[in-house]
């Protein structure tokens, strides 16, 4: 078999029939690329597993029996990973012609860049809502929470349409070099989930990498249709976030963050 240029790997959880919409899309957005395709189940009850099989032989197909996490499930598909660069890649997304080749176009083209994400958009061709962003700082979550309040709009433009370097891309669709991995390691495995993506790019970047958005690309993402099924998630989004202040930020921070969600309990994150 020839050594891939780029691996997809696609976490999933009992959204099967979006699953195999999203591989089916994968030929005409990777065009021009030898690539591989790792799926990485979290114990799906909905028969993905053998819909997979019969329609996509030569995917790489890991079946956990037990839902470990979005981020131990990446790490798992990134430790079979052949290509050198590494694709996250939800289920829910349908990846536009070209698209997943133009990211590996512009990693080619920017040598300093080790992670790239495309624009993401609704599935109405709306901009998504963070799908790229600033740090989580208390200042930062202030700022947020203060624009909302106030309805001044958003502190990004979510439907920018030039190249520009940000603190992280969602792992909706988040394309990093395959020496990124080498050098900071996977996802935060303490993460179950939220966050990661941004722990990874924080990391990144704290290793020398830029961050950039690649609006050149563009990805359809549907959003949240495992979620729909999970009641853990909310619960999940707050302890993840604690998690990253404590990889990331002194116990000042924290305490500023603790008092933040105590008086903004429904703080936007």
């Amino acid at each position: 078999m020839q050594q891939p240029t780029l691996s997809v790997i696609i976490v999933t959880w009992n959204v099967g029939p979006l699953l195999l919409r999203t591989l089916e899309r994968l030929g005409g957005a990777c065009a021009g690329l030898t690539w591989e395709t790792i799926v990485v189940d979290n114990a799906s009850g909905d028969g993905s597993q053998q819909a997979v099989r019969a329609a996509f032989p030569a995917v790489t197909y890991l079946y956990n029996d037990s839902n470990p996490g979005y981020a131990k499930a990446n790490n798992q598909g990134l430790a079979r990973a052949q290509g050198d660069f590494l694709l996250l890649l939800n289920p829910d997304t349908e990846p536009d012609t070209g698209s997943l080749a133009a990211l590996v176009r512009f990693l080619h083209a920017h040598p300093a860049a080790g992670i790239v994400g495309p624009a993401l958009v609704l599935a109405d061709g709306a901009p998504q809502p963070y799908s790229f962003g600033g740090d989580p700082t208390v200042a930062y979550l202030l700022r947020r929470n203060l624009a909302r309040l106030l309805r001044t709009g958003p502190l990004h433009d979510w439907g920018a349409t030039q190249a520009a370097r940000v603190d992280w891309v969602s792992g909706a669709c988040l394309l990093a070099r395959r020496a990124v991995f080498s050098q900071i390691g996977g996802l935060d495995e303490a993460m179950f989930m939220y966050f990661e993506d941004n722990d990874w790019c924080l990391r990144s970047r704290q290793a020398g990498w830029e961050v950039w958005r690649e609006p050149a690309s563009r990805v359809v993402h549907l959003g949240g249709q495992s979620l729909k099924q999970n009641r853990r998630a909310p619960a999940a989004y707050y302890a993840s976030l604690r998690t990253f202040y404590q990889r990331h930020y002194g116990p000042l921070d924290r305490l500023a963050l603790a008092l933040l969600l105590r008086l903004l309990p429904a703080v936007d994150a």
